[in-house]
C-alpha cells in the first residue's frame, strides 16, 4: 500500500511561538505561511496551525496501565535512534518532557513514548515501537 501523508488543522494563539516550537524545537520544518496560518512539515505530515482567539479544549485523560495520558493529543512514529537523539536534545533544552515509558512492555505493540506540550497547550507524543510492523497488530 502506498503510504499516505497525514494533515491536521488547528487552532493556535501565537503563530511565531507555534513556529518557533515546531521548527526550532522539534525539527519540523516551516511551509507555506501568511499572516493568519502557518502550514508545518512534520515527519512528512502537514500540520496547519491557524491564528484562533482564545480557546479551550475539555478534555479529560484516560489511564494506559500505571500512565495518565492526555486524551487529545497527536505525534509521530520515529525509529529508536531517533527518538533517542529528539528526547535528550529536548530534555537538554530544559523543556517539559514526559519521563520515557515502555508501554506493553514484552507484549504485541511494546513502544517507547514522551509527550511534550507545544505553545497552545496541545499534547504532541513520540512513539518508538520495538518491532515497527506491530504498530496496527491486534
Amino acid at each position: 500500500m502506498k503510504k499516505a501523508e497525514f494533515h491536521l488543522a488547528l487552532p493556535c494563539e501565537d503563530l511565531e511561538k507555534t513556529k518557533n516550537f515546531y521548527v526550532y524545537k522539534l525539527g519540523g520544518q516551516l511551509g507555506r505561511y501568511s499572516d493568519t496560518w502557518i502550514d508545518i512539515n512534520f515527519y512528512g505530515n502537514q500540520i496547519t496551525f491557524t491564528k484562533a482567539g482564545n480557546f479551550n479544549f475539555n478534555f479529560k485523560n484516560y489511564r494506559l496501565g500505571e500512565q495518565v495520558l492526555p486524551s487529545f493529543h497527536f505525534g509521530v512514529i520515529i525509529d529508536s535512534e531517533r527518538w533517542d537523539t529528539l528526547y535528550l536534545r529536548l530534555c537538554s533544552m530544559n523543556l517539559e518532557v514526559t519521563t520515557e515509558v515502555t508501554f506493553f512492555e514484552n507484549k504485541v505493540g511494546e513502544h517507547l513514548s514522551f509527550f511534550i506540550k507545544d505553545p497552545n497547550g496541545y499534547s504532541v507524543e513520540f512513539k518508538s515501537f520495538k518491532n515497527h510492523g506491530e504498530i496496527f497488530t491486534v
